[in-house]
């Protein structure tokens, strides 16, 4: 349970979406991390007025020049599975994720965050809190193995869903934390077994923390999107549904974390129906 922060409506010298602003124009990933998280401690000590409404954030966050920024389909193979390149690979794909996941937990609380209860912006400027750490463990680890995040290039896939979600909350809730973080927990104790059998311990003590804190943040989307279709008088299994499969670009593909998921809200109904193949929006 997140502790309830202090929290002030008034004359303050800052409100909560120019921090988000700042956050999101920040391109350098180390500055960025750290202002994610000094914008959380901010918003925890009182220090940050909520304001009235909400403030223009925006379209896109800033990026560093590198990595290259390019569409899955051209993204390189990661080489042979066990590899010392191939793990460092997986690395740098999930410290392009953590960068991301930064930036999509901050833009939340900035453009949402004015119409909802103060708790939701404390949430989900824990969320960015921590994914900042997250890129900053990953980091470390890709400067062990003789490099660093920038290396390979990226894709953009990440945000092109916060852009296609930016006018909707329940919309933004249901496709970024639910099916993409959801995917996380998917994935993650797979790569934790690779780099297990390499006998890479430290990676997988930072994957294991990723792992526990990210059925925490789908967690929070889940338990909001369910207080919105509390207000609104809808089933959250149908809304979800909906939201997905109008939003989502893609098919909701097992196999599935089944424990994982549940820990997070996610029953089994929330996304077997969508895992057939049958999205709309599937390129």
């Amino acid at each position: 349970m997140l502790k309830r922060c202090c929290w002030r409506h008034g004359s303050l010298a800052e409100s909560l979406g120019e921090g988000a602003r700042d956050v999101l124009l920040t391109a350098d990933p180390v500055a960025k991390a750290a202002a994610a998280r000094a914008l959380s401690a901010r918003w925890c000590a009182g220090l940050i007025a909520l304001a009235d409404g909400p403030e223009p954030l925006p379209h896109r966050p800033a990026r560093p020049a590198r990595p290259a920024l390019l569409p899955a389909s051209q993204m390189p193979k990661r080489g042979r599975a066990g590899s010392l390149r191939s793990r460092f690979a997986m690395l740098h794909a999930v410290a392009h994720i953590e960068l991301n996941a930064i930036d999509l937990a901050v833009d939340v609380a900035g453009r949402f965050g004015p119409a909802m209860p103060p708790q939701f912006a404390t949430d989900w400027l824990h969320v960015a809190d921590e994914e900042a750490q997250h890129f900053g463990l990953l980091s470390g680890l890709l400067e062990q193995a003789g490099g660093g995040y920038g290396d390979l290039p990226a894709h953009d896939g990440l945000w092109q869903s916060a852009q296609a979600t930016a006018h909707t909350l329940a919309a933004r809730l249901a496709v970024v934390p639910q099916v993409l973080e959801a995917r996380g927990l998917d994935v993650t104790p797979m790569m934790i077994a690779r780099f297990e059998a390499a006998g890479d311990v430290t990676a997988v003590g930072v994957l294991q923390r990723i792992l526990q804190d990210e059925i925490g943040h789908v967690a929070i989307g889940n338990r909001w999107f369910r207080f919105l279709c509390h207000e609104s008088g809808t089933n959250p299994v149908e809304a979800f549904h909906g939201l997905v499969r109008a939003h989502f670009r893609g098919a909701v593909k097992p196999p599935f974390n089944d424990s994982a998921r549940l820990q997070a809200g996610l029953t089994p109904d929330w996304y077997m129906m969508l895992g057939n193949g049958s999205n709309p929006c599937e390129t």
